[in-house]
């Protein structure tokens, strides 16, 4: 009797065993997807940053109450939440890290199913559950690890809605790893360690060069190199957007490159940073507020749909039924002698930043969001790029060149009804671009305001760009272009409206400042630099034929505008009264202003040949040496209605509603000031062209004299047309 029951408590413990073992064998098949074998390193640095982390850290190390680890991407804060748990004594049970992101929403993998396989939570007893990426965590998740971090327990997925799941208790330790709060879970977590960006510890900066420089060289069996101090002192003016993680991949492939060689030097760390690189300011990174601004609801999206949608549609109503002339219409005051002399003074700075907020693509938008709602079967049409690459330059020019005819044959300056069907041309051209193609092709291909914007915007000392080391490195998203939901910092967005991507952009003309690309990115790699203006035109430029042909048809359009002054000058006696006869002679002047940069270029071919050995640029390259001219002589222009007519706004206000206004105040410029000013202008625009023109063509003053003399000729024509 006595051998029967031993023996049969001998069984039931080898039973017990070997189902202890079982459940072991299987407990491990379930967490080794998600283990953390080891902290790969520990805090490094001795700056007071690293201190206090390096307290925070010790503080929560031998307590069992959950962990927010707060902070930007690239900080290394998974490593940190394995410190936390090597560093106590739960350190010999197993520790875990979850990818909120690739979670179920269901959270079975986390809770197990009720009657069937056990979630990740039993299986980790009392181990280190690690949850990264809370913000990227299911919406639906919410609720069960508000549960589970304020009362410690979990319920089991439910195989069926008639069944009770039962409820379970969390032994594990939980950590919260995010880059953006969530309060409904921060508010349940008992401690908070917020981890510093490296950006604010740059004394640490030598400590964590040489740090990885050891460990990589270590890992690759070399001897260890030597951080010059100027390579060093160029690390500490970046700002690292990805933090550690960047510095890293900074100094393992500087390594890799060294050849021969046991110092790392600025020019072997920065390899892709040019010496143009070198004259960029992020002002995003001098001006916080201004990325917090750029990156609200507020631009651009309130501005266009709360303001510039309503104002367009009441300037276009005042322009067709308020009195039909400038001084008695505000809106065509505004129109010509506000909105024409601020745009061309705004290009120089901010670019075609007009765009973001231009009311001809807002209506646009508004159409196509209308045509997807409406016939939400039918697909927007992809973009023809490579016919729209082809033709759509020259029929932007087309275009524009009819409309300067039409500004000068029918008077719109001083015709409102006329200047608001100018408008709407161009908003339905938007519009039916809009419920045809995706996204802004009118903008970016066929409008001629923005063609003119992205010609000038060239010479822009701003631009939108992205750090192409990132973007290659960090990126496999592209939401910046493509669009897409909200990812870590990157807001949710459509992506660029005209498809470009700013490390790709080769100049100025295809950003309009929209900053979706700064909303979107999760990487910190969109800035928003000064830089030396124009500096694309003498570097990475690819010049283009219908560009040149609109640079000098802009140009020309400050003489179509002086048409009067012109038929005076040169005595031609052309009858502007008559249609035909003004029609021709506004045709002649349009296009023959050309030929003298042509006949220009000429003279430098025919230098050429005679001294082979000196090689000139292409016109098309040349040519836009006469882009700033082309600014300053339009602005010239517009300064005399700007100074002349748009301080008198307020009568012309009263005016146009039927009261009399000749009593309120009005600030005009004298007319010697607005010549003054004009001519300062031009002086500035050739001086401006000639340097640019020297820059582009890198080559000798004397072979150039041409064109600096038809500059100079030019810049005189427009003096003396414009007094």
């Amino acid at each position: 009797m006595t051998d029967k029951k031993f023996n049969d408590n001998l069984a039931q413990e080898l039973a017990d065993v070997s189902s202890q073992l079982s459940f072991e064998r299987e407990r491990q098949t379930v967490l080794r997807p998600y283990l953390v074998t080891k902290a790969k390193r520990g805090i490094v640095g001795r700056s007071r940053y690293a201190v206090r982390l390096r307290q925070e850290i010790k503080k929560v190390t031998n307590s069992r109450e959950s962990v927010l680890i707060f902070g930007e991407p690239g900080l290394e804060k998974d490593n940190l939440a394995a410190l936390i748990h090597y560093g106590s004594c739960d350190r010999r049970e197993p520790i875990i890290k979850v990818n909120c992101g690739k979670l179920q929403a269901s959270g079975a993998e986390l809770f197990g199913r009720e009657g069937g396989k056990y979630g990740l939570i039993e299986a980790l007893g009392k181990g280190t559950l690690i949850f990264n990426n809370i913000q990227e965590l299911p919406p639906e998740l919410h609720q069960p690890l508000c549960q589970l971090l304020a009362e410690q327990i979990y319920f089991p997925v439910q195989r069926s809605e008639n069944t009770t799941p039962q409820q379970k208790k969390c032994h594990a330790r939980i950590i919260l790893i995010t880059e953006k709060a969530i309060p409904e879970i921060s508010n349940l977590v008992t401690h908070t360690i917020k981890v510093p960006p490296l950006r604010v510890r740059k004394s640490d900066l030598e400590d964590q060069a040489n740090y990885y420089i050891s460990l990589i060289a270590r890992s690759r069996k070399i001897s260890k190199p030597t951080i010059t101090a100027d390579a060093l002192r160029r690390l500490q003016t970046y700002d690292f957007p990805n933090n550690l993680r960047e510095l890293e991949n900074l100094i393992e492939r500087a390594i890799v490159q060294l050849s021969g060689s046991n110092q790392l030097t600025e020019d072997i760390i920065w390899p892709s940073r040019g010496k143009k690189q070198q004259f960029r300011l992020n002002l995003l990174n001098v001006y916080p507020r201004l990325r917090n601004f750029l990156r609200s609801p507020w631009y651009p999206d309130r501005i266009n749909y709360g303001f510039t949608v309503a104002a367009f549609a009441f300037i276009v109503a005042i322009l067709f039924f308020a009195p039909q002339t400038r001084s008695h219409n505000f809106a065509l005051n505004f129109f010509w002698a506000w909105w024409w002399p601020l745009i061309l003074i705004g290009f120089p700075f901010v670019g075609r930043l007009w765009c973001s907020i231009c009311p001809f693509m807002i209506y646009g938008e508004i159409t196509q969001k209308l045509r997807v709602w409406l016939l939400p079967h039918i697909p927007l049409k992809k973009w023809p790029r490579q016919t729209a690459e082809k033709w759509g330059g020259w029929f932007l020019f087309t275009l524009f060149a009819l409309i300067l005819l039409w500004e000068e044959l029918w008077d719109l300056p001083n015709t409102a009804y006329l200047s608001a069907c100018l408008l709407l041309l161009i908003t339905a051209g938007a519009m039916i671009c809009s419920a045809i193609f995706e996204r802004r092709f009118w903008c970016r291909y066929l409008c001629p305001i923005g063609g003119m914007n992205g010609m000038f915007a060239k010479l822009a000392i701003t631009e939108l760009r992205a750090q192409q080391g990132i973007c290659s490195a960090e990126c496999t998203t592209y939401q910046c272009y493509k669009g897409g939901p909200q990812k870590g910092e990157g807001l949710a967005t459509d992506g660029c409206p005209l498809y470009s991507h700013p490390a790709q952009l080769q100049d100025n003309r295809d950003c309009v400042l929209c900053m979706t690309c700064l909303k979107a990115c999760p990487h910190r790699s969109v800035s928003f630099n000064l830089r030396p203006p124009g500096i694309e035109l003498w570097t990475t430029h690819q010049p283009r034929s219908y560009e040149v042909a609109l640079l000098f048809l802009l140009l020309n359009a400050v003489f179509l505008h002086q048409l009067p002054q012109i038929n005076q000058l040169f005595n031609l006696n052309f009858d502007l009264t008559n249609f035909w006869q003004h029609t021709l002679l506004s045709i002649i002047v349009l296009f023959a202003p050309a030929l003298i940069p042509l006949f220009s270029y000429g003279i430098i071919r025919i230098i050429n040949s005679i001294y082979p050995q000196i090689q000139p640029r292409s016109f098309i390259e040349l040519a836009y040496g006469y882009l700033p001219l082309a600014l300053m002589a339009n602005l010239a222009y517009y300064l005399q209605l700007g100074l002349a007519e748009a301080g008198r706004i307020l009568p012309v206000t009263w005016a146009t509603f039927g009261f009399d206004g000749s009593n309120l105040p009005i600030l005009v410029a004298h007319p010697a000031v607005i010549n003054f000013l004009q001519g300062t202008a031009l002086i500035l625009g050739v001086l401006l062209a000639i340097i640019l023109s020297q820059k582009i063509a890198r080559q000798s003053f004397k072979l150039l004299v041409p064109q600096h003399f038809s500059l100079i000729l030019l810049g005189f024509l427009f003096w003396k047309i414009n007094n």
